[in-house]
């Protein structure tokens, strides 16, 4: 069963940085696009961040500047880099990524993380 490992949210305070990080365990995988999606209470998941597996990026208007997306391959993880960070920011981030297992027959499947908080406070 494909999972969606994060980790590396946490408490900071005003104009500093965070790197959370994404892993999906396991070696028979492939993965397509991956992405963070922040989820403010009572709203919907939006695009913050995507990179596909040639490198390619995209980002959400307010966060280009500051925000940077990578990821490695070989480990599956996808890393989101956030600097000067707001409190506006804080919130739930969730990993999301498009998924093939090759022992297994079909296609790719899209996967959710269980989000890891994000917390900018002084």
């Amino acid at each position: 069963q494909v999972q969606l490992v994060e980790s590396g949210g946490g408490l900071v305070q005003p104009g500093g940085s965070l790197i959370p990080f994404c892993a999906a365990p396991g070696s028979n995988l492939s993965i397509n696009r991956m992405g963070w999606y922040p989820q403010a209470p009572g709203k919907e998941r939006e695009l913050v961040a995507a990179i596909t597996s040639g490198g390619s990026t995209n980002y959400a208007d307010y966060v280009k500047g500051r925000f940077t997306i990578a990821r490695d391959n070989a480990k599956n993880t996808v890393y989101l880099q956030m600097n000067s960070l707001k409190p506006e920011d804080t919130t739930v981030y969730y990993c999301n990524a498009d998924i093939h297992v090759r022992v297994v027959g079909g296609g790719y499947r899209n996967y959710w993380g269980q989000g890891t908080q994000v917390t900018i406070s002084s």
